[in-house]
C-alpha cells in the first residue's frame, strides 16, 4: 500500500496543480504539509481519517487511493 498510495497521492495533486502547501491549506489545514510531503515519499501511510479526507477532497475512493483499484 505504501508505495502505491504515494504515487496515487501525488498524482492527483498534481493534476489539481497544487503544491502540498496548496492542498494543506484546502484541507483548512486538517492534514499538515509535512505530512503530505512524508505520505508522498512513502516514508508512512495516513490514518483512516485522513485518508477519507483525501478520498472526498479528490473525488477517489480509499480503495483508489491505496491501489486496490483503478
Amino acid at each position: 500500500m505504501d508505495l502505491k498510495f504515494s504515487e496515487r497521492l501525488k498524482e492527483l495533486r498534481i493534476e489539481s496543480k497544487l503544491t502540498q502547501k496548496q492542498l494543506s491549506d484546502k484541507l483548512d489545514g486538517k492534514i499538515k504539509q509535512s505530512s503530505i510531503a512524508r505520505w508522498e515519499q512513502g516514508e508512512r501511510v495516513p490514518g483512516l481519517d485522513s485518508a477519507k479526507l483525501l478520498a472526498e477532497y479528490f473525488g477517489v475512493s480509499i480503495d483508489y487511493l491505496a491501489g486496490l483499484e483503478d
